[in-house]
């Protein structure tokens, strides 16, 4: 047995509450570019809930069993009626966001500006001392991080200074799509 929890490899999926299956589905498959790949079957005499899996590629281009799955709700909590916009700083107990890594530099700045064409307002736009990211919200008031990863040369000899480096930058207009490649590199010891 041991004494000690064991390191897991990662998350492995995020399961999201959501008001209209039908709205939230078009957002994660033609605004984020997620798969479905699987949808509860309704069965008589068996309720089970309205719900999809959605997959996006691992490291060798093939699809995932799931990474995200989508279930409707029958009828929403309020808070107070009216719902809040998405920060970084929370709304109350529960998720505040998810980041979803694109592959490379090129692939991010493609998403980036394909939702910036859509309509998706940028929420926040931020260079991180690990990551370049752009903060969006679904349809549902869910956060999310859309990211790529900076080398692993750039953080790993201080993690604690790459995660505490900001650098917030312009959330519209063709500004917002400007990626620099100077990134600093963090040498401190682990």
């Amino acid at each position: 047995m041991g004494n000690s929890a064991r390191t897991p490899r990662g998350i492995n999926h995020v399961v999201l509450n959501v008001t209209n299956l039908e709205v939230s589905h078009r957002f994660w498959t033609e605004t984020m570019g997620f798969r479905c790949v699987a949808a509860l079957k309704q069965e008589p005499g068996r309720p089970r809930p309205k719900m999809r899996f959605y997959s996006g590629v691992d490291s060798s281009g093939d699809v995932t069993h799931h990474d995200l799955a989508l279930m409707e709700i029958k009828a929403p909590a309020t808070n107070g009626g009216k719902s809040e916009a998405w920060t970084l700083q929370g709304r109350g107990v529960g998720l505040n966001h998810v980041a979803i890594a694109w592959p490379d530099r090129e692939s991010w700045l493609a998403q980036i500006e394909f939702m910036q064409e859509k309509g998706v307002p940028f929420l926040r736009r931020v260079n991180h001392g690990m990551t370049h990211s752009v903060y969006i919200e679904d349809p549902d008031g869910h956060g999310i991080e859309v990211l790529y990863e900076l080398p692993r040369e750039v953080w790993e000899h201080d993690i604690d200074a790459a995660q505490n480096y900001v650098e917030n930058l312009p959330t519209a207009g063709a500004e917002a799509l400007v990626d620099r490649t100077d990134n600093p590199v963090f040498e401190g010891t682990r």
